[in-house]
C-alpha cells in the first residue's frame, strides 16, 4: 500500500492551496482518508477525514469553514482544498488511510501513512 501526499507548498496568509492524496495497493472504496498535519514543536493532529464508503467528512474546528475534503473515487486520490490560510496552518500534513465505513463516529484508525508534504503560511 502506498499513499501519496503533495501539493505544499509557500503560500502567504489568506492564499489557498490543494493538497492530493493518491493512494494504491489497496481497495480504495473500504477505506476513509484522513488528513493530519504536525507543525513545529506540536503533536500531529488529525484535521479532516473523508469516508470513501458513506461519504461522510470530518473537520476539526480550527479548519472547519475554510477546508473542504473530497474524494475522486475513480482516480483513487483524496483531495484537501485549503482557504484562507493562516501562519498557523504551517505544518507538514500527512495522509492516511484506515479500514473504517464512515467518519460519523469523528474517530479514525490508521492502517497505512503517507509521506509528508510541508505546507508553509507566510504572514
Amino acid at each position: 500500500v502506498q499513499l501519496q501526499a503533495s501539493g505544499g507548498g509557500l503560500v502567504q496568509a489568506g492564499g489557498s492551496l490543494r493538497l492530493s492524496c493518491v493512494a494504491s495497493g489497496l481497495i480504495f472504496d473500504d477505506y476513509a482518508i484522513a488528513w493530519f498535519r504536525q507543525a513545529p514543536g506540536k503533536e500531529r493532529e488529525g484535521i479532516s477525514g473523508i469516508s470513501i464508503v458513506d461519504g461522510s467528512r470530518y473537520y476539526v474546528d480550527s479548519v472547519k469553514g475554510r477546508f473542504t475534503i473530497s474524494s475522486d473515487n475513480a482516480k483513487n486520490t483524496v483531495y484537501l482544498q485549503m482557504n484562507s490560510l493562516k501562519p498557523q496552518d504551517t505544518a507538514v500534513y500527512y495522509c492516511a488511510a484506515g479500514v473504517q465505513a464512515t467518519m460519523k463516529s469523528k474517530k479514525f484508525r490508521a492502517d497505512y501513512w503517507g509521506q509528508g508534504t510541508l505546507v508553509t503560511v507566510s504572514s
